[in-house]
């Protein structure tokens, strides 16, 4: 795993490159947050294929564990990758929603990622 750092409007943004799946369990998802916290960044960008498919399941509530310790470390989160893919309506609605406040953002590229973390 490599974090590229982008510095946009004086903030630090980490990128997490990978070939293989950086969150496979909620503890990976922890040691993430805590890997880029205590290197004093407080926004990051994730690409879906890092991520487990049970994430994206919702009825696992990993998405939301994970989701919900980002925001309590006040840790924006973009994660790119093409949703579309997902039929569940609860998914949808889980996307939409989170998109809407901001502070976890499902996009599609990462230069609208970035867009969206520098604001």
């Amino acid at each position: 795993m490599e974090i590229k750092i982008h510095s946009i409007n004086n903030t630090k943004v980490a990128e997490i490159l990978s070939d293989e799946m950086v969150i496979q369990t909620f503890q990976d998802g922890l040691d993430l947050l805590g890997n880029i916290y205590y290197q004093d960044i407080d926004k990051m960008v994730i690409y879906e294929k890092n991520i487990t498919p049970l994430f994206f399941d919702l009825k696992t509530k990993m998405a939301g564990d994970i989701l919900q310790k980002f925001s309590n470390y006040r840790v924006r989160l973009a994660i790119v990758g093409d949703f579309n893919t997902y039929e569940s309506k609860s998914m949808k609605d889980f996307i939409f929603e989170s998109n809407t406040t901001r502070h976890i953002n499902f996009v599609k590229t990462l230069e609208e990622a970035l867009e969206k973390l520098s604001g």
